[in-house]
């Protein structure tokens, strides 16, 4: 397939055969080898390069990116940082003050994504940097020099438009690979090709590639089906796409849902937050996935399409057992329905790092009251079973109950009887089972007003 995108402003036609290769890899082909490869798995940043769509400008990692995902955008990198008469950028000039660099080789990584969010004016430096791994110097001289660099204009060169869509062919059905525009398409070509495998942000089929060295046959991205990427407000829900971003959902569940926002922000890292997509995160299936147990919590619903048919489900009726899911072939995750309100949730999430890693236990709760007694309860849990499941034992045993310390603490044996979970390199069964049973404990204490454990108190 022939694909068409800007490269650091200059338009660029490629001869794709393989459909897989990551764009780190045929840039640094390109002898365009400022863009480091590190961990080769979307953690360390040494990779990160600044895609530009319709939805504007975001940061990105070139080694979970494959080729066809440049279709109609416009890609940056570390060499075209500077302008073109070689002006620096006010965040490389700043990294030189500041002394942000030492051995060198995570800066290109580092200084692209600082660049992103200077162009989009974040200046929640933490966050944004959150993705980018240093060993040697250290963060603080990088966000001495993004604080230094915020005011300063974006420069011109930094903003580029992709490509006119009406002049670029988004790839044959019957080929390798397919760019789909419209989940209309998707839905065709999926049932005449039901082995194939659906990529969307590749932050997980990615490592299929660069780390199990797999062939995944035919292909369809499905980054141009823009009607899978839209939050429809309806009088009392939500109607989430399944391409929408983690990125585009935090920010959109910030007042509804503040808990569940507070959960995203710690969905790995900037860059692959702009990358991954609520369908994508849930078709995995993982045991691990953060969404599942708060939309579960939430009582979300999700729809199907296998051809012209939809059919709706609930969430937690789609995780079978591990490594299976309620999907028949060619099937695939059209939308997830939720509440508009939720004001029983809350969601914890218990990891080693408290950026960028994977949960130990993710624990969502949604209860409500009624005359100072449990009247509803939802509860759900990641890592603590081979899927994201329900604890029904405990929900049972606290409904009708106050939500007191004592009342809750009466009631988590029956969680052993939801789960029995095991040991691995994250946590033993034992420990999995004690944190999740002080997650319900501090549910009872933050709503009798008790602060946060994140807020630091005097």
């Amino acid at each position: 397939m022939n694909i068409t995108f800007l490269l650091n402003g200059e338009t660029r036609r490629v001869a794709v055969t393989d459909p897989t290769q990551s764009v780190l890899d045929w840039l640094r082909a390109e002898w365009l080898s400022g863009t480091k490869e590190g961990c080769n798995e979307g953690d360390c940043g040494a990779c990160s390069v600044l895609l530009t769509d319709d939805n504007g400008t975001k940061p990105l990692n070139a080694c979970l990116m494959m080729m066809p995902h440049l279709q109609g955008k416009a890609l940056r990198t570390i060499e075209g940082i500077a302008g073109p008469d070689g002006t620096l950028h006010p965040v490389q000039q700043a990294m030189i003050d500041h002394h942000g660099s030492q051995c060198g080789f995570c800066t290109p990584g580092f200084v692209v994504t600082m660049a992103g969010a200077h162009l989009n004016g974040q200046t929640d430096h933490d966050d944004q940097l959150a993705g980018n791994l240093c060993r040697c110097t250290g963060y603080a001289p990088i966000i001495r020099a993004a604080k230094a660099a915020q005011s300063a204009p974006a420069p011109d060169w930094m903003r580029d438009r992709p490509v006119d869509l009406d002049t670029v062919m988004l790839g044959d059905e019957d080929a390798n690979a397919f760019l789909p525009r419209h989940s209309d398409d998707l839905a065709a070509w999926y049932l005449t090709y039901p082995d194939a495998t659906l990529i969307a942000g590749a932050t997980d089929v990615g490592l299929w590639v660069t780390k199990q060295l797999r062939d995944l046959g035919k292909v369809a991205f499905l980054g141009h089906c823009s009607d899978l990427q839209h939050i429809e407000e309806t009088s009392d829900s939500f109607v989430i796409g399944a391409g929408v971003t983690i990125a585009t959902l935090r920010k959109a569940m910030t007042t509804p849902h503040p808990s569940f926002a507070g959960l995203l922000r710690r969905f790995a890292s900037e860059q692959v937050r702009q990358a991954a997509t609520i369908g994508g995160n849930i078709a995995n299936g993982s045991p691990i996935g953060d969404s599942a147990p708060a939309l579960i919590a939430m009582g979300a619903e999700l729809t199907l399409r296998r051809g012209d048919s939809l059919r709706t489900i609930a969430l937690e009726d789609f995780f079978v057992e591990y490594g299976k899911q309620d999907r028949a072939p060619g099937e695939f995750v059209h939308s997830i329905t939720i509440p508009k309100t939720a004001p029983g949730l809350a969601c914890y999430k218990l990891s080693k790092r408290f950026d960028q890693d994977i949960s130990a236990v993710c624990g969502c709760l949604n209860l409500t009251q009624e005359g100072g007694k449990t009247a509803s309860a939802r509860i759900a849990f990641g890592g603590m079973a081979g899927i994201p499941k329900r604890a029904y034992a405990l929900e049972a045993a606290l409904i009708g109950q106050p939500l007191s310390e004592a009342a809750i603490t009466a009631a988590l044996p029956a969680l052993e009887d939801d789960f029995q979970p095991m040991s691995d390199m994250r946590a033993s069964r034992a420990y999995r089972m004690q944190a999740a049973k002080a997650m319900v404990l501090r549910y009872a204490r933050e709503a009798s007003g008790q602060p946060s454990i994140l807020e630091v108190q005097p």
